[in-house]
C-alpha cells in the first residue's frame, strides 16, 4: 500500500499545484509558480487557509477583480508560450460568476487558465449559503455551471477522493496544446475544509512533456502536391506558430520556396517585421500589402491559425485558392475544406519543407514592391496632422465629431500619428498589449517589430478589459522588459482594477490611454452603416447633440499611484513618453486623439455583420447591397 498523507484539500491543491513541471523540447519549467486570488466566502477559509498557513514556494497576487486577475493569468500563460500559468482563485456567487468572461477569453484562444471557483456546500446544510443560485428545478445547478459551455474542461470536487482524477485531468488538458483553454475545478467550500488520507505520490515533483506532435506522412504528401502546383502561394502565420516556436522555421521554409507571409493578431511577433518576406497583418485588419497578395493567392498555407472570419475577411479573402493548414486540433485543421496537416506547426512546416525540395513559387517582384506601397502609406499615416490630410475630409462626413472633441478636449493629435510616435520612443523590445476598439486594426497595420513574442494582441474574443490586466501579467512573465497595454477610453472604463495591483507589487507597467472620447470603433461601424451616432460617444445623454463629458484619466491613475500624463499634441506625445520611460513606477499617459483619426480599411478587408435588411436610408441601403454582394459568390 502506497504512503498517504493527511491533510486538508485545499493543502492538497496547494502542495500538487507546487510540484508541477512542464519540459518541451528537452527544457524543463516550473508549470506553476504564482496563484491569484480574491478571498471572499468560500475560499479564504479553504484553499485560501492553504495558501496562507501552509508550507509552499507560491507567490500570491491579490486580485481586484475576478475577471481582471484571470486576464493577468491569461496573459502571463500567453507570454510565456503556455508553459506557465497562474491559478486564479474566487469566491462563490457574484465572484465566480466574474471570472466566466475570462473563461471564454482563454478557451477562445487556446490559453490555459486553470480557475478554482468557490461553490455551495456539497452537504447543502445551509441551503441557501449567502450568494447561492437556486434553481428549483435542479438543485444541483449552481452559478458555476455557466462555466461547463465555456471551458475545455470543467469538473465539481464534492468528495476528497475526487481530487487526484480531477487535478491529473486539469492538468492533462492544461498541457495539450490542441485542447487547452480554461480548466474549472469547481470547490464547494465545505469540502475544501475537509481532510482525508491523500497518496503521497499526488504530491511529488511531477513533469509533463509538451510533446510535438509529428505529422502523417500521406498528409504531408497531398500537401506537398498541391504546394507543387500552386503559382502563388501565401503563408499565415498564427498564434500556434508563435506557441510552438516556429517562427525560425517558416521564415527559412518562405526564404527557400520564395513564398510570402502574413500574420494574424496572435501571429504577430513570431517572425521579424522586417523579413522580406513579412507582409504584416492580413483581412478585415490587415494592410493593402498582405490583402492583395492574399486576393491573387492560389494557394493559402495556414500554419497555427483557426481562420476567424478576421483573418479571412468573412470567407472573401482567398475563397478560390487551395488551402493547406497545418494545426495539432483536428478541429481547425478541417476548417475551409483545407488539405490537412494535423501536427505542431514547426513539425509540419519541417516536414513539407522536406516534401518540397526543388520547388520554387511564381513570384517576382511583386512581394517587394507590395511592402515597398505599403511602407509609403505608413509613412503617410504616420505624419497626418489635424490641419493636413485626413482631418478635413473627415469633418465634412462627420461634422460635429472632431470638432466638438476637439473643442472640449484640446485635442491636435491623430491615432495613427500617436502610434508611430510611441513606436519611434519606446524601446525596440518592448511588449505590446492589446485588446479591443479600433487599436488592434491601427497596430496590426502599423505596429513593427524584430523582438519576438514583444506583440500580445488578445483579438480572438477582442475582450474590453484585458488590456490593463494583461500588461500586468506580460510584466510579470517579463519583468525585464517595457510593457505597454493600448487601451481606449472605453476599455479603461470597463475595467482597470489590477492598476492597484501593479502598485502593490511595485510592477512598472505603461498605459497608453487613448481617449476619443466613446466607442470609437463600434460609432464607426455605426455610422458607417447608415445609423445616427447613438450611445457610443461619451456625451451627455444618447443622441450626438450635447457637449463630451469631459474625464481626466490622468488624474485618476494619480490616485492610484502613477506616474501620469496628458497628452493633446505630438509634442507632448513625445515629452510624456520620454518622461515615463524614466519612471520606475506604473505609468499612464492620457493620450487626446480625434475620432475618426484611426486607420480605416483596405482592399480585400470586407467584415460580413448584421445589417437592417429593412434599410431607412441611402446609407442603409448600400450596405445591404455590398452585403449581398460580397457573398452570393457563395
Amino acid at each position: 500500500m502506497s504512503a498517504r498523507i493527511r491533510m486538508t484539500v485545499g493543502e492538497a491543491v496547494v502542495r500538487f499545484l507546487d510540484n508541477q513541471y512542464v519540459s518541451f523540447d528537452g527544457k524543463e519549467t516550473k508549470f506553476v509558480e504564482g496563484v491569484c486570488a480574491l478571498f471572499g466566502h468560500g475560499c479564504v477559509l479553504g484553499i485560501g487557509e492553504a495558501l496562507a498557513m501552509s508550507k509552499h514556494s507560491l507567490k500570491v497576487y491579490q486580485g481586484k477583480n475576478e475577471q481582471g486577475m484571470a486576464h493577468v493569468a491569461m496573459s502571463y500563460a500567453k507570454q510565456n508560450n503556455r508553459r506557465k500559468i497562474i491559478p486564479c482563485l474566487s469566491s462563490i456567487g457574484p465572484g465566480a460568476a466574474n471570472m466566466v468572461t475570462a473563461a471564454a477569453c482563454a478557451t477562445v484562444n487556446n490559453i490555459p487558465l486553470l480557475l478554482f471557483p468557490g461553490d455551495i456546500y456539497a452537504t447543502r446544510r445551509p441551503d441557501p449559503v449567502l450568494q447561492q443560485l437556486e434553481q428549483s428545478y435542479d438543485l444541483n445547478i449552481t452559478t458555476n455551471d455557466a462555466y461547463k459551455p465555456v471551458s475545455r474542461f470543467f469538473d465539481r470536487i464534492t468528495r476528497p477522493e475526487m481530487l487526484e482524477s480531477a487535478l491529473n485531468n486539469a492538468m492533462r488538458v492544461l498541457t495539450d496544446p490542441a485542447e487547452t483553454g480554461a480548466v474549472v475545478l469547481a470547490m464547494p467550500q465545505d469540502v475544501q475544509g475537509e481532510v482525508y488520507d491523500f497518496p503521497a505520490y499526488m504530491f511529488e515533483k511531477t513533469v509533463r512533456r509538451i510533446a510535438r506532435m509529428a505529422p502523417c506522412a500521406d498528409e504531408i504528401k497531398d500537401a506537398a502536391e498541391a504546394i507543387k502546383k500552386a503559382r502563388y502561394p501565401l503563408v499565415i502565420v498564427g498564434g500556434g506558430a508563435k506557441y510552438s516556436e516556429a517562427g525560425e522555421a517558416i521564415a527559412a521554409f518562405c526564404e527557400k520556396f520564395n513564398i510570402p507571409f502574413a500574420e494574424t493578431q496572435a501571429g504577430k511577433s513570431a517572425i521579424a517585421g522586417s523579413n522580406p518576406y513579412n507582409l504584416g497583418g492580413i483581412g478585415v485588419t490587415g494592410n493593402a500589402a498582405a490583402n492583395r497578395i492574399a486576393a491573387k493567392a492560389d494557394l493559402i498555407i495556414g500554419v497555427g491559425t483557426r481562420f476567424s472570419d478576421f483573418t479571412t475577411s468573412s470567407k472573401t479573402l482567398f475563397r478560390k485558392a487551395t488551402v493547406v493548414a497545418v494545426n495539432p486540433s483536428k478541429f481547425h485543421v478541417e476548417k475551409l475544406r483545407s488539405l490537412p496537416v494535423r501536427a505542431d506547426a514547426k513539425a509540419g512546416i519541417e516536414a513539407l519543407e522536406n516534401a518540397l525540395e526543388g520547388y520554387k513559387s511564381a513570384y517576382r517582384d511583386e512581394i517587394k514592391e507590395a511592402k515597398a506601397e505599403w511602407d509609403k502609406e505608413y509613412e503617410r499615416l504616420a505624419n497626418i496632422t489635424y490641419k493636413e490630410g485626413m482631418a478635413p475630409e473627415v469633418k465634412n462626413m462627420f461634422p460635429t465629431t472632431v470638432e466638438d472633441f476637439r473643442r472640449a478636449s484640446g485635442s491636435e493629435l491623430c491615432q495613427t500619428t500617436a502610434l508611430a510616435i510611441i513606436r519611434k520612443l519606446i524601446p525596440a523590445d518592448a511588449i505590446a498589449v492589446g485588446a479591443s476598439g479600433s487599436l488592434p486594426g491601427c497596430m496590426q497595420r502599423m505596429w513593427t517589430t524584430d523582438a519576438r513574442d514583444s506583440y500580445n494582441m488578445e483579438y480572438g474574443y477582442s475582450c474590453m478589459g484585458y488590456e490593463i490586466a494583461g500588461a500586468l501579467g506580460s510584466k510579470i512573465a517579463c519583468p525585464d522588459k517595457e510593457v505597454y497595454a493600448f487601451a481606449g477610453d472605453g476599455s479603461y472604463l470597463m475595467l482597470h482594477s489590477e492598476m492597484v495591483t501593479a502598485v502593490q507589487e511595485g510592477i512598472k507597467i505603461n498605459i497608453m490611454l487613448f481617449d476619443n472620447g466613446g466607442f470609437g470603433c463600434i460609432n464607426n461601424l455605426q455610422m458607417g452603416k447608415g445609423i445616427d451616432s447613438f450611445a457610443t460617444e461619451f456625451r451627455y445623454g444618447a443622441k450626438a447633440d450635447t457637449e463630451y463629458v469631459p474625464i481626466d484619466f490622468a488624474m485618476n491613475a494619480r490616485s492610484y499611484g502613477f506616474a501620469a500624463y496628458t497628452a493633446k499634441t505630438p509634442g507632448e506625445l513625445e515629452e510624456a513618453i520620454k518622461a515615463s520611460l524614466k519612471e520606475t513606477r506604473p505609468t499612464l499617459i492620457d493620450i487626446k486623439v480625434l475620432p475618426k483619426t484611426m486607420t480605416d480599411g483596405y482592399e480585400g478587408g470586407w467584415w460580413q455583420c448584421g445589417v437592417s435588411r429593412n434599410p431607412r436610408n441611402e446609407k442603409q441601403k448600400l450596405a445591404l447591397e455590398d452585403q449581398i454582394n460580397h457573398i452570393k459568390e457563395d
